[in-house]
């Protein structure tokens, strides 16, 4: 068994506690029982119960990542990828609710913003690409710089996804507020129209 493997291990335990009894509630012996290593172990990588919510956002938003690139294809054009990043968005954020709570408040708290902005760099500079393509084909008209665009874009659709499912939106129906949001992003890169 390699050392990431234990690391992996200890993220998936921690994660497990954490959905079924809380961030407060859970426990590092409670972790590292789940996990099947050494209370010892767990201090190898985290030294705390707070240090493994940075680890859960990477998971987290890693897993959403990962759910983007296998819809994308190279020929898929800007708007099927917004259509993609939304779905995909909301499910996840609906799946990962309670977890994602906690690591607000867990990462706010216990970390600088520099490590969302760790966390988040790869996905930044991955839209920032499809941006530019669909530049290059001219579907992307907008006049904003495409770095900060990519950022403001995911961070609009996360804004939405959370205010849906984390304040209890469960009146409303989640297509209408998905279809908001696609249409917002859709006409701030082009004049767009559905």
């Amino acid at each position: 068994m390699g050392i990431d493997n234990k690391y992996e291990m200890i993220v998936n335990a921690s994660i497990k506690v954490m959905k079924e009894k809380g961030f407060e509630k859970a426990s590092v012996s409670q972790i590292v029982k789940e996990a099947g290593v050494a209370q010892g172990t767990f201090y190898l990588y985290f030294d705390s119960k707070s240090a493994v919510v940075p680890a859960i956002a990477k998971r987290i938003l890693n897993t959403l990542f990962t759910q983007v690139k296998e819809v994308h294809h190279q020929d898929t054009n800007i708007f099927d990828t917004i259509d993609a990043v939304v779905d995909i968005t909301f499910k996840i954020t609906r799946e990962y609710r309670e977890l994602i709570l906690f690591c607000y408040s867990g990462l706010a708290y216990y970390h600088s913003l520099e490590t969302w902005e760790e966390i988040y760099q790869p996905y930044y500079s991955w839209l920032e690409c499809q941006l530019k393509s669909a530049k290059e084909a001219g579907l992307c008209t907008s006049k904003v710089e495409l770095g900060p665009l990519a950022r403001m874009i995911i961070n609009v659709i996360e804004t939405s996804a959370e205010a849906f499912y984390l304040s209890n939106q469960g009146n409303k129906a989640t297509a209408i507020n998905k279809d908001q949001v696609v249409m917002f992003i859709k006409s701030s890169l082009t004049d767009y129209h559905s």
